[in-house]
């Protein structure tokens, strides 16, 4: 039925949607099935009082923007267009393209500086399918019935006038909802009584507009508005649901792979999955398109890809031989893949599309304007003639044959054979230049590929220098910041050592004693004093920080035999009850530093020698007596343990 639509095309000659003081002036084409009635000039008035009139099947534009400056004023247009008529987008949904590229695939060029020739390829385009519907309302329709006249502040009959206006309301929602009921349509009604009959009677219709029998109305004393209820968002429909023809590439195998371009080589999907079977791959394959050709990237198709070829009645394609990694790589370099797999897939269909270019790019120049090109594409490959698909495609019928006048037999024989001779002389003419053309051409291309192979030989020498200065440069980069570490090590390493040289000169001083501080008693604060300074047999260090600590530190620290740990008298008399038991045990002197004296600068201090060795001294004493005590406790234990064990020995001899 498509040939019997009416279309309305439409493109901005001048003005905006968007101008208050231009208002938009548009080229409009109507045309009947695919003939073009008239082009003319007319404003957004003078088209809906022609699209009310004439009600078309289609209205068409390349874009929104032409006809609606955002969505709130697209819904009020959409909701004045007359319910048959349906607003087309050309150029696609929510994914758009060019109004070029879409009259590309039925073989039509324009002008596109021209608005009317915009104008005139929407429609054909529309006419033939092309495009998405627009739909903005719901499967549900609002119809209020209510007075089209203010009542006013009344007079002497006024309640006359009153009774009159509710009772005309009243009187067409009933006849509303009549055609409603006749129609089987399900709706919900709601009055608002008023003196005489009703003010207001809303129906809630559960149906589009254009099913809903009941025109807008406006009369004397009653209005009738029909509007339906909005989408949240404008959606998009394709006017045609034909599916896209696809040239499918699969590998199978453990993890299946499957690419899928259109007709002119642009990749529509590319999805790659080890959990996707065979049932998966043709249902992934169904969303995008139909698949015209079904391709392989080895000689011997795959027994699993021949059963989804066979599923979709597709054509197959498989090499003459195995392709090769390198030229999968090259064939699939401007496209962006994710692992192997994919890759194959889309190098099996890339090496189909190359096939068949030529053959489409012969047909593209000889199908007439107006046909869609994938359609004949699609037929062509799958044997039909060029002529037999068009023939099937024209719906227009052939012109009838204008009776010839009678011409003598010898005559016309005559004139036949004199014609075909001037035609194989201009034959033979044409023929020989070609044949020279053609050696001017075989002479051009052994030219042309002697220069490309010295390109291609200055080309390698070029990028193997560059792959080596890159390789080199990563060697020299990864060298450089070796360097850095390594500068800074030493960077390090010399103020420790200056630090070393420095607490070595302070031992030589008799008077003092060299103390090195340690800023936690932790395992940690013991690493950083050892990377610092170091830490020998016979130092005395001086602790900041006593909490934190543990015994596994003084073990260690009696482990190098320091001299003493000094800490402050304050942090020893709050210190861990547990932890002078701990130095008592492991042998290490805990001393305080009003004890020693000592006095701290940084991360060095010195203690009086004097001081130092007199609090070693009184340390040394309680550790003898605590040790006494120790062996004391010891020896009484044992007794006690003794004594209780012969007890139980004369309790059982007894």
């Amino acid at each position: 039925m498509r040939d019997r639509l009416k279309v309305f095309g439409i493109d901005v000659i001048k003005g905006s949607v968007r101008s208050r003081s231009r208002r938009p002036m548009y080229a409009l084409i109507r045309m009947e099935g695919q003939t073009i009635e008239s082009e003319s000039e007319v404003s957004m008035f003078r088209l809906f009082r022609m699209l009310n009139e004439e009600q078309p099947d289609l209205l068409a534009v390349d874009s929104l923007q032409e006809i609606a400056a955002d969505q709130h004023e697209l819904f009020f247009f959409l909701q004045n267009l007359p319910p048959q008529t349906r607003l087309v987008q050309v150029t696609g949904g929510e994914r758009k393209e060019t109004l070029g590229k879409v009259a590309a695939r039925y073989n039509i060029s324009f002008n596109r500086f021209d608005p009317y020739a915009e104008a005139r390829t929407t429609a054909q385009v529309a006419s033939l399918g092309a495009g998405a519907e627009v739909i903005a309302f719901e499967n549900e329709s609002d119809v209020v019935v209510s007075r089209h006249r203010s009542l006013g502040k009344g007079g002497w009959s006024q309640n006359r006038y009153v009774r009159k206006i509710h009772g005309a309301v009243q009187s067409k929602g009933r006849e509303i909802e009549m055609a409603l009921v006749a129609a089987g349509l399900r709706y919900e009604k709601k009055e608002t009584r008023a003196f005489g009959g009703c003010s207001r009677v809303a129906f809630r219709v559960f149906a589009t507009r254009d099913q809903v029998p009941v025109p807008t109305y406006r009369g004397a004393d009653v209005q009738v508005r029909i509007s339906g209820k909005r989408l949240e968002r404008i959606r998009f429909r394709p006017l045609s649901g034909k599916p896209r023809y696809l040239i499918v590439g699969i590998d199978p195998g453990t993890t299946t792979a499957v690419a899928a371009l259109d007709l002119d080589g642009n990749l529509l999907h590319l999805l790659s999955s080890r959990q996707m079977n065979m049932g998966d791959v043709v249902e992934s394959l169904y969303r995008v398109g139909k698949p015209l050709i079904i391709a392989s990237d080895v000689q011997e198709m795959p027994y699993s890809v021949e059963k989804i070829r066979r599923a979709f009645s597709a054509v197959a394609y498989t090499p003459k031989q195995d392709v090769s990694v390198e030229t999968k790589i090259e064939l699939t370099a401007s496209f962006a893949y994710g692992n192997d797999h994919e890759r194959d897939a889309l190098s099996a269909a890339l090496d189909a599309y190359r096939q068949f270019r030529h053959k489409f790019q012969s047909l593209m120049k000889r199908i007439p304007p107006g046909h869609d090109l994938d359609e004949v594409r699609a037929r062509v490959i799958r044997g039909q003639s060029l002529d037999q698909v068009i023939g099937d495609m024209n719906s227009v019928p052939p012109a009838r044959a204008v009776n010839a006048p009678a011409v003598p037999v010898e005559v016309k024989h005559d004139e036949k054979v004199r014609v075909l001779d001037g035609m194989v002389k201009r034959l033979r003419t044409f023929v020989g230049e070609l044949q020279e053309e053609v050696k001017e051409k075989d002479y051009e291309i052994q030219r042309l590929q002697a220069r490309v192979r010295k390109i291609h030989t200055s080309q390698d020498v070029q990028i193997a220098k560059n792959a080596e200065v890159i390789k080199k440069d990563a060697i020299i980069q990864s060298l450089k910041k070796r360097l850095r570490k390594e500068e800074r090590h030493n960077r390090n390493l010399s103020r420790r050592l200056v630090r070393i040289k420095q607490f070595a000169e302070l031992s030589m001083d008799g008077d003092v004693l060299p103390v090195k501080v340690m800023d936690s008693l932790t395992k940690e604060g013991l690493r950083r004093l050892i990377e610092d300074v170091g830490i020998d047999e016979g130092d005395i260090i001086f602790v900041s920080r006593l909490d934190g600590w543990g015994r596994s530190v003084v073990k260690d620290l009696a482990e190098i035999r320091i001299r003493a740990i000094v800490a402050g008298a304050h942090m020893l008399a709050e210190s861990d009850p547990q932890m002078l038991p701990v130095f008592r045990e492991s042998g290490v002197p805990l001393l305080s530093d009003k004890d020693t004296g000592v006095q701290i600068r940084g991360k060095r201090g010195l203690s009086g020698k004097v001081l130092f060795e007199s609090a070693l001294a009184r340390w040394q004493e309680d550790q003898v007596q605590h040790e006494r005590e120790k062996k004391s406790e010891m020896i009484e234990h044992m007794f006690k343990e003794y004594k209780s064990e012969r007890g139980k020995e004369v309790r059982k001899s007894g």
